[in-house]
């Protein structure tokens, strides 16, 4: 039976059933023959008929017996659940329920059985199978409760069971642990046999660090800049696309103690500018955090939203959470949003467009990232001078340079098969979306980005920014040790461009804020001290080395935050980059205290409290691209 003659066949079904009226079913009819969707998904997500009374009227219709999954799958016992693991049970779209008299097994499927599902429920369970209908919604809740245990472990330590050097449960593997105690020992016998020797070679060091790290970003930015002309997403093919071209996407948020902000979540959610019924949001709540699950359930969510518990567990991070949400997903694109975010409306179609005009290597790509508190107070200008910068020209310069991109941690679009062969995110790594982005271009990859902008609350506290910050650098410090565990490999894969630029930005970053104030205490000794004093610690040339690091590096800096300034045409930000230097020394406190955590609590994850802000989220308008020509 055809589409259009299986969408009569349900809407006629329905509407004599008295469940759906006539007019509405009709709109429904030519928005699923339009779209290339089933009739049920439609009448689904735009209200019109309840999940589990279309599955039961389906049921009658398909004459299959309507089971209530929660309530029969209680007295299964751990010897039922053996005869299919969670995968099979996901992705085949059955579940094996009670024994009958007779010796056939009860199973549980979601959707008109066919004979080679039958089949293939045949081959498993050995037994001949007897069919049974289930609502979509309540079956991968039952699957949830039944395989919590399977689903927590799988999110855990599936990257790490599959490829142990990828995950970042392990800090350091054997030979970096021998070379950092070679390594230490070698400075204390430096430090005691030529202590001003060690002074020269390490302040030199610092500022080589200093200047490398800042030197690669602005080299990065000014390439970015080349793009700046260039627009990426025709309007023309935008408003081109029809609904039977969209795919289904799958949105995963994580939240973790959002009660306060979660309402605000699904409404902008809601504004997405996308099919409803080829759209499912899976919120991804903590099983003890009951207060912001009963928030969100509260904000009257639209049929589109549903809600994952994510089962307890060590550890307790988002990238565990989103690894369960991923084995839910039913869609073939993927995107990540926090719970403070305000995507533009328009961005899950532009990512669609970016994806349909690439290859298969193209695995991800990157929306931008802004603030719509920008003007709250001086925190607040710091940051969106350093977003600017860094999503509006950093990573584009990277993606202009086939260079690998580290992720942010929010509206990151995902070709799901892509991220499945990845293996999902690694949950010991506390900025899994950046070594997502690395180990994405160390598998021969690639990482894009889109113009469109989520806007999010920056930090408006000092001792959050820290703790916040603090994570990141952490991260990209279990990151680096990562992705250098074999070296030789990374070359060969990524090759020797994408592996010198991941430990300039990956490496160099944490590696820069440490190198911070070092620098500055040179910089305040050259002040406060007369030369021969100076002449004790170091000769001249290396004071003056260390002097001109410090200064170009921060030169550059300041420069590439007032281009992200102009880029957003926020010009009352501009001056603010004068302040970078300040702005950086708090970096150097979360810098080191990130590396006193990777020392003593690596896997610990800094919570960022949200929602803290007294602004208003509305979005910026975008500048105006020009297509004529590309330049810096």
């Amino acid at each position: 039976m055809g589409r259009h003659e299986n969408v009569r066949r349900v809407g006629d079904y329905l509407a004599e059933r008295g469940l759906v009226e006539r007019q509405v079913l009709d709109s429904a009819a030519e928005v699923a023959r339009s779209s290339g969707a089933q009739i049920g998904e439609v009448l689904v997500a735009i209200g019109a008929v309840d999940s589990q009374a279309l599955t039961r009227a389906l049921a009658d219709l398909w004459g299959m017996p309507y089971v209530e999954t929660a309530r029969t799958a209680s007295a299964l016992t751990d010897a039922d659940l053996a005869a299919a693991d969670v995968d099979t049970v996901l992705q085949q779209g059955w579940l094996p329920l009670e024994t009958r008299a007779d010796g056939s097994r009860v199973v549980a499927v979601i959707d008109e059985p066919d004979e080679l599902q039958r089949d293939a429920i045949r081959a498993v369970l050995g037994v001949e199978p007897f069919l049974v209908l289930a609502d979509r919604w309540e079956f991968q809740q039952t699957v949830l409760d039944l395989y919590g245990a399977q689903l927590r472990d799988k999110a855990s330590l599936g990257l790490w069971g599959r490829s142990p050097a990828q995950s970042a449960r392990t800090v350091l593997v054997p030979w970096q642990r021998v070379a950092l105690v070679v390594g230490l020992v070698l400075v204390a016998l430096a430090v005691w046999f030529t202590p001003h020797g060690v002074v020269v070679t390490l302040s030199v060091l610092v500022g080589l660090a200093f200047l490398i790290g800042t030197g690669f970003k602005f080299w990065a930015s000014i390439r970015g800049a080349r793009m700046e002309r260039v627009a990426r997403t025709e309007p023309a093919a935008l408003a081109a696309l029809r609904d039977d071209e969209l795919p289904r996407y799958t949105v995963l948020v994580p939240v973790y103690k959002e009660a306060n902000i979660v309402a605000n979540l699904i409404e902008n959610l809601g504004a997405l500018d996308y099919p409803a019924h080829k759209l499912e949001v899976l919120i991804l709540v903590e099983e003890d955090d009951t207060e912001t699950r009963a928030a969100a359930e509260a904000a009257n969510p639209p049929s589109h939203f549903r809600f994952i518990t994510v089962p307890a567990g060590a550890p307790q991070t988002k990238p565990k959470a989103c690894n369960v949400g991923l084995e839910f997903a039913t869609g073939e694109l993927l995107v990540i949003y926090d719970a403070e975010d305000k995507p533009e409306p328009d961005q899950l179609k532009k990512a669609v467009l970016a994806f349909r005009e690439a290859g298969e290597e193209l695995v991800c790509v990157q929306a931008a990232l802004n603030y719509f508190n920008a003007e709250e107070n001086p925190l607040t200008r710091m940051f969106t001078l350093e977003y600017s910068f860094w999503f509006d020209y950093m990573l584009p310069g990277l993606e202009y340079n086939r260079l690998a991109i580290p992720l942010g941690g929010t509206s990151n679009h995902f070709r799901i098969s892509g991220l499945r062969r990845l293996g999902g995110w690694d949950p010991f790594n506390v900025t899994e979306d950046a070594d997502l982005g690395i180990r994405a271009s160390a598998e021969g990859l690639r990482v894009g980005v889109i113009d469109s902008t989520t806007y999010e609350e920056a930090n408006t506290s000092y001792p959050n920014f820290v703790r916040q910050r603090s994570r990141w650098i952490k991260g990209y410090m279990q990151t680096t040790l990562v992705h250098l565990r074999q070296p030789f490999r990374l070359v060969r894969v990524a090759g020797l461009r994408q592996t010198l630029s991941f430990l300039f930005l990956v490496g160099g970053t944490p590696a820069t804020f440490l190198a911070v104030p070092l620098l500055y205490a040179v910089f305040l000794a050259s002040l406060l001290l007369e030369p021969h004093q100076l002449d004790v610690l170091f000769p001249g040339w290396v004071l003056w080395l260390s002097l001109f690091n410090l200064g170009v590096g921060s030169a550059l800096m300041i420069y590439v935050s007032m281009m992200g300034a102009f880029k957003r045409r926020r010009y009352g930000l501009v001056l603010w980059g004068l302040a970078n230097p300040f702005y950086w020394l708090l970096h150097s406190v979360a810098a080191y205290k990130a590396l006193w955590q990777l020392i003593t609590k690596p896997h610990y994850w800094e919570k960022t409290a949200h929602g803290l802000t007294g602004v208003t989220a509305h979005l910026t308008p975008q500048p105006t691209l020009r297509t004529e020509g590309a330049g810096a």
